[in-house]
C-alpha cells in the first residue's frame, strides 16, 4: 500500500489530516507554497455522484492513479499554492494536491469527532525491540493492518492523536495510518522508557571504523562541493547536466563524479543505500519525497538542515532549509 497516496475520508466537521507517513524532518518549501489559513478544512463541491482528481504536485502535476475525492466529502488542508497559470491549489498532505476551485469551506463545530485532536507530540520515535518494528493500522477504532511496519528507532511526524474505545492512545501519521502511542517515545508519559532499549554494539576494530569514517567524510565533502557547484543552473525535465538538470539527473550527475552509480530516476535511486532517520542526517544523504517505494522528487542533504535540489523550472538548482510544509518521506545513506 502506498503510504503517500493513502487518503482518508473525514467528516465535514473536523476534516482531519491527509498526509503520507514521513520520517521526521523540516525542509523549506518552494516560496510559492504557504501554510493554509482559511479554509482550515474544505468540502468537495463538484457534481453529486462524482469526484475530483488528486494530483502529485501543483505545478506540472501528474494524476495519482485511482484517487478520487467524492463530492461532499471533507478534507483537512495543510498548505496552499498558486500554479504558473494562477490557479489556487490545496495540499492535503505530502504529494497530494487538489484544485481549490472545486471546493468550499467545510469548517463547523460538530462534536462527533472530538476524540481526534491536535497532537501533544510532534514527533514519535518507535521504541519496541531492536531489529523489529510495530504495525501501522488504518484506524484507531476497529483497526485493520495496512501491511506496513515501522522499524524500532525510526522517527515519524504526528498529525493527530485519538483515544480508542479501550482507552488506548493512538498517533496519526497522516491519512489512514495509525500507530499505538505506547510503542513510541515522544509523549509525556513514556519519555523515560528509552533506557530499556539498547543499541546494537559495534564489534569492529576502532582502527577499521576510523578508516571507514574518514573515507565516508571525504566522499561526503566531495558530494557537497559538487552539488554546491551546480547552484544556479537551470531546471530542465530530463536534464542530465552539466548545464541543466532535473532532480534525479542532478543526483545521478553528482554521485557519478565520486564513482557511485545510483541510476537515472528517483524510482531506482531510492533503492540504493540504507534508510536513515531524519533526526540523524549526514551530508551526502539522499532525501526523497512522495511514496517511499516510488518517490517523485529527490535532493542531496548538505548539512545544517539544508539540501540542494533541482527544484522547478522557475527556480533551477537551489539550496533550501528544512520546512514542515515540504518534508521528505525517506532518507537514504549511500556513502
Amino acid at each position: 500500500m502506498n503510504f503517500k497516496r493513502n487518503l482518508a475520508k473525514i467528516s465535514a466537521a473536523t476534516a482531519f489530516a491527509l498526509a503520507g507517513v514521513a520520517t521526521v524532518n523540516t525542509l523549506n518549501a518552494p516560496t510559492s507554497v504557504h501554510a493554509a489559513t482559511l479554509p482550515y478544512a474544505v468540502k468537495i463541491n463538484y457534481v453529486p455522484g462524482y469526484g475530483i482528481a488528486v494530483w502529485n504536485n501543483y505545478n506540472n502535476p501528474e494524476l495519482i492513479a485511482g484517487k478520487k475525492l467524492a463530492h461532499g466529502t471533507a478534507w483537512r488542508v495543510f498548505a496552499q499554492a498558486t500554479d504558473s497559470n494562477g490557479e489556487l491549489w490545496y495540499n492535503l498532505g505530502g504529494a497530494q494536491w487538489i484544485m481549490a476551485k472545486y471546493t468550499v469551506d467545510a469548517s463547523s463545530s460538530d462534536s462527533s469527532t472530538s476524540k481526534v485532536s491536535q497532537p501533544r507530540v510532534s514527533v514519535a520515535t518507535v521504541n519496541y525491540v531492536p531489529g523489529y518494528g510495530i504495525a501501522v493500522w488504518n484506524n484507531y477504532n476497529n483497526p485493520e493492518l495496512t501491511g506496513k511496519i515501522l522499524p524500532h528507532g525510526s522517527s515519524w511526524r504526528v498529525f493527530a492523536e485519538a483515544t480508542d474505545s479501550n482507552g488506548e492512545l493512538w498517533y496519526n501519521l497522516g491519512g489512514a495510518q495509525w500507530i499505538m502511542a505506547k510503542y513510541t517515545l515522544g509523549g509525556s508519559s513514556n519519555t523515560s522508557s528509552s533506557s530499556n532499549v539498547s543499541a546494537s554494539s559495534n564489534n569492529g576494530s576502532s582502527s577499521s571504523a576510523s578508516n571507514t569514517t574518514q573515507a565516508t567524510t571525504s566522499s561526503a565533502a566531495k558530494v557537497v562541493s559538487l552539488a554546491s557547484a551546480q547552484l544556479g543552473k537551470a531546471y530542465v525535465w530530463g536534464g542530465n547536466g552539466p548545464s541543466a538538470f532535473d532532480c534525479s539527473g542532478l543526483v545521478n550527475y553528482v554521485y557519478s563524479q565520486v564513482g557511485i552509480s545510483l541510476g537515472r530516476t528517483t524510482y531506482v535511486q531510492v533503492n540504493h543505500g540504507t534508510t536513515v532517520s531524519m533526526n540523524n542526517l549526514q551530508p551526502g544523504d539522499l532525501l526523497f519525497w512522495g511514496s517511499a517505494s516510488a518517490p517523485y522528487h529527490v535532493g542531496i542533504y548538505v548539512g545544517n538542515g539544508q539540501y540542494i535540489h533541482a527544484a522547478t523550472p522557475s527556480q533551477g538548482v537551489i539550496k533550501q532549509s528544512i520546512s514542515q510544509y515540504f518534508y521528505p518521506s525517506v532518507a537514504k545513506r549511500v556513502l
